[in-house]
């Protein structure tokens, strides 16, 4: 039977027909697009957060090192009878576990004749300490109160024990520089502990003994499961045998009753993403060797799920050789894009009952925002760090346009201090040497390079905790002694880099440089420095003008720095 339509029908069936035509058209575009966008900007978080867990590691094993040169400082050596130089001992012993006291609250030395002396930190002024004078014999363990405390308390402990057999030991005696044991599980505390070693030599260069410190990993545990991640996202850290030592989402420990505990390997962890991850990786490091790390890539996940991946290694002269893994399964990132197409439709059928033209106008400006993400990130990949995201809706667009603004915000900005970064001050000298050659710009400007004093020895003296308090400290004044016009960075390590724009001629450069040189000079407010004696650090001040010697970004900085050498020495 022949369907006879009215005029009405054949004029609103057609057109309806289009919109939605055009509606689902328009979704898939913006599907397709939201897609590239999400890749890029998921790439971007999962390498920000393989960085945070490396930072992390890198904090909580640093210590042990302070910790063994404290004990035994480089070229210190002890007598032949380690009983004889107790005092000596204990207090080096209690100096090194007061640096790190989580983890690093443990220290203890065997010589080659079987004598052990060990300090245990169980408070700000309580320690155990314990020596033995031969391998038959029983351990003493006394309770010290304070560095110059007398032993009270003194009781025997332990049996026969010959540490000369233990790995960490039998690492060292042979090796030139710290090691790193296996990770193992501590028979007390039946949790996840490190332990780093180094040799004691005498003034003859002749083997005296070993001394070593225990790191326990369970805080590095906590860390990575407190991390934001997505609902189904994990993060884990693995020696490159596969034995877990953190994750996000499984034990690292298989507790037994009554038995000693038992390491879990990532292949059998019994979570199908972080066994597909750790499979993935071992793949991509057969296939292609040691890749340039941390890399971002996308995987097959449990039941083909597709996932985006990233991993990284880490490695020290010590002997570490551990991966970072971190792997967010694809869907978790286009969740809200794919619900923010499924309004898209919806809007559209809608428009196209009762409002085609609304319907169109909100359909052009999703696809507008969208297009504006898509060309903002592909110019964050050409290293435009400042590509303007001129999105200001509501809604999951809105919040993935402000995700995208604080990504280009962190990757121009110094985390620590708060400065621009390297990257983004090498890029605005070179568009303001740019815009001075196109624009017949002859206007002044300069470079002040800045070098601290002593910076290193703040390190290495009193730990990378007070180093990045001194870098803070160092911004603020530089913001105070600055215009709001100039540009700041931190440069590298403790060097910062200033851009004065504009000057109006190098004595203006040099007053301002001789006024940021007296800033530095005063105190800076960093408790831990007192320890040192001192307050004052100071610093070298370079300066170099434009128009002058220097034809790119990298001469004019080179030009900067060079003056600061000359005046630093």
């Amino acid at each position: 039977m022949l369907v006879r339509f009215s005029l009405r029908q054949w004029l609103t069936i057609p057109y309806v027909a289009l919109v939605l035509g055009v509606a689902t058209l328009v979704g898939a575009l913006s599907y397709r697009t939201g897609s590239e966008v999400v890749d890029t900007l998921s790439s971007h978080l999962l390498l920000e957060t393989v960085a945070r867990i490396e930072q992390a590691v890198d904090r909580h094993l640093l210590g042990s090192a302070a910790v063994l040169e404290t004990a035994f400082p480089h070229g210190q050596g002890t007598t032949a009878n380690l009983l004889d130089d107790q005092a000596a001992l204990r207090a080096r012993f209690w100096a090194a576990t007061a640096l790190y006291t989580d983890p690093n609250n443990h220290v203890y030395y065997a010589n080659v004749a079987g004598q052990v002396a060990s300090m245990y930190r169980r408070g700000t002024d309580l320690a155990d300490w314990a020596t033995r004078s031969s391998p038959l014999a029983t351990r003493l363990v006394s309770t010290v109160r304070g560095i110059d405390g007398p032993l009270t308390d003194s009781h025997p402990g332990q049996g026969p024990l010959d540490l000369r057999l233990r790995p960490w030991y039998t690492l060292a005696e042979t090796s030139t520089t710290p090691v790193w044991t296996a990770v193992y599980i501590d028979g007390l505390t039946n949790e996840l502990v490190l332990t780093r070693a180094k040799r004691v030599l005498d003034g003859q260069g002749s083997l005296q003994g070993v001394v070593a410190t225990d790191v326990a990993l369970t805080r590095l545990n906590a860390f990575v499961r407190t991390l934001a991640l997505s609902e189904h996202g994990l993060a884990f850290i693995i020696e490159t045998g596969g034995q877990l030592i953190a994750s996000s989402h499984t034990p690292n420990i298989h507790h037994a009753s009554g038995k000693v505990g038992t390491r879990i390997n990532a292949s059998a962890s019994g979570d199908p993403l972080q066994e597909a991850a750790y499979r993935a990786v071992l793949e991509r490091l057969k296939t292609y060797g040691e890749p340039q790390i941390p890399v971002s890539m996308p995987v097959s996940g449990p039941d083909g799920v597709a996932v985006q991946l990233a991993f990284s290694r880490l490695r020290d002269d010590a002997g570490l050789d551990w991966l970072v893994v971190v792997a967010v399964p694809r869907s978790d990132f286009m969740r809200d894009l794919s619900a923010n197409v499924v309004r898209t439709a919806v809007i559209g059928a809608a428009a196209s009952i009762a409002a085609v033209a609304l319907g169109l106008l909100i359909l052009n400006w999703l696809s507008a925002d969208l297009h504006l993400l898509t060309v903002a990130a592909r110019g964050v990949g050409e290293g435009r760090l400042d590509a303007v995201v001129n999105v200001q809706g509501r809604g999951t667009i809105g919040e993935l346009a402000q995700t995208f603004r604080e990504m280009q915000l962190r990757l121009r900005t110094d985390a620590l201090t708060g400065l621009h970064n390297r990257e983004w001050l090498m890029r605005t000298l070179g568009d303001r040497l740019d815009r001075g050659r196109r624009q017949a710009d002859q206007q002044p400007f300069a470079v002040l390079f800045i070098d601290l004093n002593k910076f290193k020895h703040i390190n290495d003296t009193l730990g990378h905790d007070a180093g990045d308090q001194v870098l803070v400290a160092t911004a603020d004044r530089l913001r105070q002694a600055t215009r709001s016009s100039d540009t700041l960075a931190r440069y590298a390590g403790d060097e910062f880099v200033v851009l004065l724009d504009p000057v109006a001629d190098l004595a203006a450069a040099e007053h301002i440089r001789d006024k940021i040189d007296l800033a530095l000079r005063e105190p800076l407010p960093v408790a831990a420095m007192q320890r040192l004696g001192t307050a004052f650090l100071g610093a070298s001040v370079g300066v170099a003008i434009y128009p002058g010697m220097a034809v790119d970004a990298e001469d004019l900085v080179r030009l900067a720095d060079a003056d600061m050498y000359r005046r630093k020495t």
